[in-house]
C-alpha cells in the first residue's frame, strides 16, 4: 500500500519563505499541507494557533527567525514532536543550546542552507582546504544577499568557512569578519569573510583560494528561493520518523552518517 503522506506545518506562514515553502508542499503529492502559522497573535488566511499547528503535524518546516526558531524547537520538544526543520540563520549561543537540548528529544534538521549545490560546494571547500597548505594558500570568503536579509556573515557563509576550518584541522575562531582602517598584513592561516547587501539578490557565495601567482575559486549562485524549498522538502521526508537528534543537510544528503550537534556550523 502506498504510504499516507508527511504532514507539514508551516512557521512564519506569511513571510517570503513561508508563502513559498506552502506552494511547494501543496505541489507534492508526498506531503500534506497541515497547518499554517506565524506569531502569535496574527490571524487570517487560514492560519491556526501554533500549538493546532504542532498537534496536526508530523514535520514543521521553520523559516523565520532565531529567537523563534529556539522557542518553537523547545515546544516541539515539550510535547514529544514533531521533528523540525530548522532554516532560520543568525542563531547565539544560547538558542543553539535550546535547539540542541530540544534535539534530545525530537529529530531535527537544521542547516545554514537547503540548496543541494551549495552543500556538494560546502564539502568541496572542505576537500580544497585540505590539500592545500594554509602557510601558502589564503582562504577568503564573499557572499552577497538581499537588502531584508538581517544577519551577516549569511549562516551560509559560516558554512563555508567552517568547512575551511574542518578541511584544516582547526577552529574557525581563526574567522576575520571584518577588515576596516590600518589592519597589517593578513596573519598566516586567516579565513576572510567579506558581506555585500543589497536589492533582491538571493544568494551569491564564493570561497576563494589564494596563493602567490594564483587562485581557485569555488563559487555557488542561488537564482530562485524555489531551490531551498526543494531542500526542504527534502530535509521533512527524510526527518519524518527519525529518532532524536541534531541532523544536518549532510546527512540527509548521505553524506554523514550520524546525527551531529551543528553548534559549530552556520552560527546559523
Amino acid at each position: 500500500m502506498p504510504q499516507p503522506p508527511v504532514r507539514i506545518a508551516i512557521a512564519g506562514a506569511l513571510g517570503r519563505m513561508g508563502r513559498q515553502m506552502a506552494d511547494a508542499v501543496q505541489a507534492d503529492a508526498r506531503l500534506a499541507l497541515a497547518a499554517r502559522f506565524h506569531r502569535p497573535g496574527i490571524s487570517g488566511e487560514g492560519l491556526v494557533s501554533r500549538d493546532e499547528a504542532l498537534a496536526m503535524a508530523d514535520v514543521v518546516i521553520d523559516f523565520t527567525t532565531p529567537a523563534a526558531s529556539a522557542d518553537l524547537a523547545r515546544s516541539c520538544a515539550d510535547r514529544g514532536g514533531p521533528a523540525l526543520v530548522i532554516g532560520s540563520t543568525g542563531f547565539d549561543a544560547d538558542e543553539l543550546a535550546t535547539i540542541a537540548d530540544a534535539a534530545k528529544t525530537i529529530a531535527i534538521v537544521r542547516s545554514g542552507s537547503f540548496s543541494l549545490g551549495l552543500n556538494m560546494l560546502v564539502g568541496l571547500v572542505e576537500q580544497a582546504a585540505r590539500a592545500l597548505d594554509p602557510g601558502d594558500w589564503d582562504v577568503e570568503i564573499v557572499e552577497a544577499h538581499h537588502r531584508h536579509k538581517i544577519d551577516a556573515p549569511s549562516g551560509t557563509a559560516l558554512m563555508l568557512g567552517q568547512a575551511a576550518a574542518s578541511g584544516r584541522g582547526i577552529e574557525l575562531g581563526v574567522a576575520r569578519r571584518v577588515r576596516d582602517g590600518v589592519t597589517g598584513a593578513r596573519p598566516a592561516g586567516e579565513i576572510g569573510f567579506a558581506v555585500m547587501r543589497g536589492g533582491s539578490i538571493v544568494g551569491e557565495h564564493s570561497v576563494s583560494f589564494c596563493a602567490e601567482g594564483e587562485a581557485v575559486t569555488l563559487s555557488h549562485s542561488a537564482g530562485d528561493r524555489i531551490m531551498f524549498a526543494r531542500g526542504a522538502i527534502a530535509a521533512a521526508l527524510w526527518v519524518a520518523g527519525r529518532p532524536p537528534g541534531e541532523y544536518d543537510m549532510r546527512d540527509v544528503l548521505g553524506l554523514g552518517d550520524r546525527a551531529r550537534r551543528t553548534d559549530r556550523d552556520a552560527i546559523a
